[in-house]
């Protein structure tokens, strides 16, 4: 597939939706002295390219009261079941990130819970997924970094 070419426009439309993706489309072609059709063509071409997929929302799970984070490795008896336990694991709405890996573990995943019994009741639903034999648990004391912008932003100015 080509590499779609962005032009200047397009990072500083894409820069404007990375820090704020509710954004109206006026706003942007107000600060762009542009109108806001073109605003409005430009990102339908990057959807259809595939560049932007969506958007996104961001809650703070703390005042949510999901505070607690833990990660997970997890150990299979034979590789040849990932597939089938990642869709087992898809279904525990906890598990928020998953990860095929190589080294340690055959699955990493990130899970998000109310307090250490809650994480344990989702670590034991993961145990007791056929195919896995074991899990290592590591606790996040707290997230210290969680910011896709900067590399966002990152990428759009090496472009």
């Amino acid at each position: 597939m080509a590499k779609f070419k962005l032009d200047e426009i397009d990072h500083q439309i894409l820069d404007m939706l990375i820090d704020n993706t509710r954004i109206p489309f006026t706003d942007i072609a107000k600060k762009l002295l542009i109108s806001a059709g073109t605003v409005h063509v430009r990102v339908k071409k990057m959807e259809e390219a595939g560049i932007i997929r969506g958007s996104s929302l961001t809650l703070d799970y703390v005042k949510l009261g999901y505070s607690f984070i833990a990660y997970v490795g997890i150990f299979l008896e034979k590789t040849s079941q990932t597939k089938f336990v990642l869709q087992r694991i898809r279904e525990i709405p906890y598990v928020t990130v998953a990860h095929i890996t190589t080294g340690k573990f055959n699955i990493f995943c990130k899970v998000r819970a109310r307090d250490t019994k809650h994480a344990k009741d989702v670590i034991f639903m993961i145990d007791d997924i056929e195919g896995v034999s074991r899990t290592e648990t590591m606790i996040s004391l707290e997230e210290s970094i969680n910011d896709k912008k900067r590399l966002m932003h990152t990428i759009f100015n090496e472009l």
